[in-house]
């Protein structure tokens, strides 16, 4: 039975939406276990549920990590503490990414020998049901070529696990394929793993093709990876919003998307990101 925890304070639609979903999930799933810390007037639907903390403090989503640690009865605190403490599974958070990597960062602490903590990003590929995962999409915003190395080793894990491939491909996010392109970091990360011809290790690939489905792992530094990424949430969006304006164009239009409506919910079923 999984065992997990979950803060429920500072996601940007309040606590009942968390509520909700647990809810819902648990109608599915009865055998997983939640703790659920947050202000207890607002989880009361989960009494019976799930086992409730009360935690009165809530990190903002500007604080940083001094800040962070200060709020000690903080629903982010909480559970962290609990989560070190409490034999868990695995932990959630609904608050600040930054309040909650620094926090997780000091109280938990990285695994031995990682440097810096990475935070993945699951993709949808044009391939139905195949994922590309980018690492790091923002923890950091400078990361050193010993650090991307790192990054390849935990994403080819991560998918490994996730995504059961035993021996998934990784690549480097690059301004071209050639081994001499590249940031200077992305250059000495290329040197290093293919000194340690790092299992799986195809070199580098351009932003254009990490959703084309060849890539499982796609290895960056922070700042790169995290305008990737929400480089590719506003194309998305604007993709989206382009389409239904022109089926709403006129009559002819609105005709032209019932013959057409099959193959746009697939498209639109491959390309949420919510599925991952």
């Amino acid at each position: 039975m999984s065992k997990l925890i979950i803060d429920a304070m500072g996601g940007d639609k309040g606590s009942q939406i968390v509520v909700d979903a647990l809810i819902s999930y648990l109608g599915k799933y009865p055998e997983t276990s939640f703790t659920v810390v947050g202000k207890k007037e607002e989880l009361v639907a989960l009494e019976g549920k799930c086992a409730v903390v009360d935690a009165r403090d809530v990190v903002p989503m500007e604080a940083g990590a001094i800040e962070a640690m200060r709020m000690k009865e903080s629903s982010m605190y909480k559970a962290l503490v609990l989560y070190k403490d409490g034999g868990y599974d695995g932990i959630a958070s609904c608050g600040s990414t930054g309040a909650f990597l620094s926090l997780a960062t000091l109280i938990l602490k990285n695994i031995p020998g990682i440097k810096r903590a990475a935070l993945v990003a699951p993709f949808p590929t044009r391939i139905k049901n195949k994922y590309v995962i980018l690492l790091d999409a923002g923890a950091s915003n400078e990361n050193s070529p010993e650090e991307m190395v790192q990054f390849a080793l935990m994403g080819r894990y991560y998918y490994q696990a996730v995504y059961d491939k035993e021996n998934p491909n990784v690549q480097l996010l690059s301004n071209g394929t050639e081994e001499h392109k590249g940031s200077p970091n992305g250059q000495v990360a290329y040197k290093l793993l293919k000194e340690k011809n790092f299992p799986g290790f195809k070199g580098n690939i351009e932003a254009r093709e990490v959703c084309s489905g060849e890539a499982d792992v796609v290895v960056s530094d922070g700042y790169t990876g995290n305008i990737f990424v929400k480089s590719s949430e506003g194309m998305a969006k604007t993709i989206g919003s382009m389409m239904k304006s022109t089926f709403k164009k006129n009559i002819f239009t609105k005709i032209g998307y019932l013959f057409v409506k099959s193959g746009i919910k697939q498209m639109s079923e491959t390309m949420d990101y919510r599925s991952t």
